[in-house]
């Protein structure tokens, strides 16, 4: 049985400030907006700085502004159940927030650009843009699998529903 120490994250990087991120190299989250915003670009530079993909990014053209803070209960939860304070520090959490929405707008533009040639973006982009990294591929398959079921077992509870009702 492991102990309580094998299970933390490897601490390589101690001068990291988040405590959940110590094993990520530290930067400053305001540097890559900045040197978005300047014009300044990974292929400018030569080399792609830590955050940016190779892509262009539509969202860098356009000035949407998302409301800040609206998954921090949720990511407060997960970061403890994955071994962080129960009350983290509102700097990781944000930190932590930032990385997650930049992945899932990411996600969200790589699937629309594939389903841009058939017109409607389904299910299916975004288990190709996946495919590659299989544990993250079976997790999906089993959560849409999941998901299957439970429309299944409502669909049927709905109908046992209707048939108690009409033989009242």
């Amino acid at each position: 049985m492991p102990s309580a120490a094998d299970l933390q994250p490897p601490h390589c990087f101690p001068q990291s400030p988040f405590p959940l991120c110590s094993h990520i190299p530290f930067f400053h989250r305001n540097s890559i907006r900045s040197s978005k915003m300047s014009g300044n670009s990974a292929a400018n530079s030569g080399k792609q700085k830590v955050g940016e993909s190779s892509s262009s990014k539509p969202s860098e053209t356009t000035s949407f502004k998302r409301k800040r803070g609206m998954f921090q209960k949720d990511l407060q939860h997960m970061m403890y159940g994955y071994g962080d304070d129960p009350n983290p520090l509102l700097e990781t959490v944000a930190l932590v927030e930032d990385i997650v929405v930049e992945y899932v707008t990411d996600m969200v533009h790589k699937a629309q650009d594939i389903a841009s040639k058939r017109g409607r973006l389904l299910t299916e982009d975004f288990l190709y843009l996946i495919r590659k990294d299989m544990p993250k591929l079976n997790r999906c398959q089993e959560l849409l699998a999941m998901n299957e079921e439970l429309k299944q077992a409502r669909k049927a509870f709905e109908v046992d529903e209707e048939k108690l009702a009409t033989t009242d």
